[in-house]
């Protein structure tokens, strides 16, 4: 059975919708580094303090971290001990990457689901405001992150562990990793 480099149907999808994610996420840095100059600007050398601008960065930077955390998986940029896993062949990392998704990263992001649906729960009944007069009136908003970060990294996880099952069953060439490419001489 010849090797291909594309995921079937659905999970392809997911993975593009993924990277599409991620890709607009990283436009909130852009704006989080804008408005946090401005705070800086306008603090010291007006004398004005926003508490609104203050926390609009807090909530895009909890935005970015929370919610582009399944982009980086899919990049495989999280954090790793690559002790050993570097010297694998790229079948036996998939086994290692494999076993990790479904013993670890899917039952963590489930528990993270389970144990948050009562906090956000109650910050969305009560519809929680921030705690500073004039704050941003959405910490119900901010909270509800925590769920959709689990959830995204469920769909990630899976896209992922879907990837890691082809490339062990031979149906799926391994990924290519930046350090397998040749450098190119200008």
């Amino acid at each position: 059975m010849p090797q291909s480099r594309e995921l079937p149907g659905l999970i392809a999808w997911l993975d593009r919708a993924s990277e599409r994610l991620g890709r607009s996420l990283s436009w909130l840095v852009l704006a989080m580094m804008l408005i946090q100059f401005l705070i800086v600007v306008l603090r010291y050398l007006f004398s004005i303090n926003s508490i609104p601008m203050q926390e609009s960065v807090m909530y895009m930077h909890a935005t970015v971290f929370m919610l582009a955390a399944a982009w980086t998986l899919k990049h495989d940029g999280h954090v790793r001990v690559d002790i050993f896993y570097r010297a694998m062949s790229p079948r036996r990392q998939a086994l290692v990457d494999l076993t990790g998704t479904l013993f670890l990263l899917l039952p963590v992001m489930v528990f993270v689901i389970l144990v948050s649906l009562g906090y956000v729960g109650k910050s969305w009944r009560i519809l929680e405001g921030s705690p500073d007069s004039g704050g941003i009136p959405a910490v119900f908003l901010l909270k509800t992150l925590i769920p959709l970060f689990a959830g995204l990294m469920i769909l990630q996880g899976l896209v992922e562990a879907t990837r890691h099952f082809l490339v062990l069953t031979g149906r799926l060439a391994p990924p290519a990793h930046d350090d397998d490419q040749p450098e190119e001489k200008l």
